[in-house]
């Protein structure tokens, strides 16, 4: 009995002075924020957690000045290989979009776990992955441990009950003793047990490594980040404009590469530059692996520099140019004059700061309440596309919101207007000359560029 007793004591101290052990995976799932520019929509769509699969799939349409009404569709299709991917159903609805700007709601149902789609208008694809609670081997130890201790607990007491002698109930009680340590063993264990590789993020999702990615085989010692991707631009005409095709490629197989990450709230940041120095801050819409569309209304005819923005898994983010661009037949347009000129030093940091309003009024566009994206040093060129296009430095620097709780990792709302009303950039340029910025922040669900010159004079600093 006195061992018994010393063991159930024991159990009971772990039980109530053990740290509560988080099942990794826990925290992967979040909200995704992706910007679209679908045909003459430009959306942010919101794809929220995900709790308990099978579940709902809560999804917010947030549309901007200038969208027009009508219907939206939306369609949820299961994705990527595994041995469980038999019983996942796809699921549909539609979306009224309203006149006015703003957030609209959509509920779909997640049969199961893993990679999937959302598919807009049957044209767009945006690929995310659904994720699920997994306990770590030594999580698995530790919570059979104590399940083991409690049964052995209770035969140990029934024994010692029933049993003349009180020898038979040191048999069960050493079990007890046994299955405690094999317990404390794991929790020790999987507090310093290394978290397995986030399929979606640090490998390609499957559903077999969504289910289990302790499966998954521990990373080798060599490199394994992919190489750098190459783009190229093509263009089409279609009613009311162009339909401008990008392409990515592995720079080392010319493979399509289908493994771009959700970066700044968007697959890709497509930045246009035509010859009047205005500047189109797009997001084109996945069709199919590797291969990215957009619509630009009302087009300018000239040359046109082409830059994305995109982010790889296991590449890290890239900023990669087309070698080509694209031209339109016609005249070019008049340049588009600056609002002011800025001078700065290079080679030390300097500050750019733009008011846009009286009060805190701003939005947040792609998780930040200011975008500021720096061309330069620029030739003499005319054609403002064809000086950015042979220009050694393309940047996007942010005015970083305050972070929030929750939600896609501390992504503020898009839909509260309470930043501002000044948004400020820091910034190193590393050459002397003459520079095209544009500075961007959204009010009342619109977006106001700011073309701004800025003259960069030789500093301490500078090469």
């Amino acid at each position: 009995m006195r061992t018994t007793a010393t063991a159930l004591v024991a159990f009971l101290l772990l039980l109530c002075g053990a740290p509560h052990a988080f099942a990794d995976g826990a925290m992967a799932g979040a909200d995704v924020h992706v910007a679209q520019t679908l045909g003459s929509r430009e959306l942010t769509v919101v794809l929220r957690r995900v709790d308990a699969v099978p579940g709902p799939l809560r999804v917010n349409v947030i549309t901007h000045a200038g969208s027009p009404p009508g219907r939206l569709a939306l369609r949820l299709v299961p994705t990527g290989a595994g041995s469980a991917g038999g019983d996942r159903a796809e699921s549909t609805t539609t979306v009224e979009l309203r006149d006015r700007p703003g957030s609209h709601d959509a509920t779909l149902s997640v049969s199961a776990p893993g990679p999937q789609e959302l598919v807009l208008d049957e044209v767009a694809r945006i690929p995310f992955v659904v994720p699920v609670t997994v306990l770590s081997p030594a999580e698995r130890v530790t919570y059979g441990g104590f399940v083991a201790a409690g049964v052995l607990l209770f035969v140990s007491l029934v024994v010692s009950v029933k049993a003349r002698r009180s020898w038979p109930a040191l048999v069960p009680g050493g079990g007890v003793v046994a299955a405690l340590a094999v317990a404390v063993t794991g929790a020790l264990l999987s507090a310093s047990t290394p978290a397995p590789p986030i399929p979606g993020t640090d490998i390609d999702a499957t559903v077999d490594n969504v289910l289990d990615p302790y499966s998954v085989r521990a990373q080798s010692l060599v490199d394994t980040s992919r190489p750098p991707v190459n783009v190229l631009a093509s263009q089409g005409f279609v009613p009311g404009g162009v339909e401008l095709t990008l392409r990515f490629t592995d720079g080392a197989s010319g493979r399509p590469v289908d493994d771009l990450l959700v970066h700044d709230s968007a697959l890709a940041h497509l930045l246009v530059v035509p010859p009047s120095g205005a500047l189109r801050h797009l997001h084109p819409v996945r069709v199919a692996p590797g291969e990215y569309r957009v619509h630009l209304a009302d087009p300018e005819p000239g040359y046109h520099a082409v830059s994305v923005e995109i982010a790889r898994r296991g590449g890290g983010v890239q900023l990669v140019r087309s070698a080509t661009g694209f031209t339109l037949p016609g005249a070019p347009r008049p340049a588009v004059p600056t609002v002011e000129t800025v001078h700065a030093e290079g080679g030390s940091p300097e500050t750019i700061t733009a008011r846009f309003s009286e009060k805190r009024d701003l939005q947040p566009w792609l998780g930040m309440v200011g975008h500021l994206i720096v061309v330069g040093p620029l030739s003499d060129e005319p054609e403002v596309g064809r000086a950015a296009a042979g220009a050694a430095t393309w940047a996007h620097v942010h005015h970083m919101a305050p972070l929030t709780r929750g939600g896609a990792g501390g992504l503020p709302d898009e839909t509260v207007a309470a930043y501002g009303p000044e948004v400020s950039f820091t910034h190193t340029f590393t050459l002397p000359g003459r520079y095209r910025a544009w500075i961007q922040a959204e009010r009342e669900y619109a977006l106001t560029t700011r073309p701004v010159e800025i003259v960069v004079s030789p500093g301490g600093g500078s090469p």
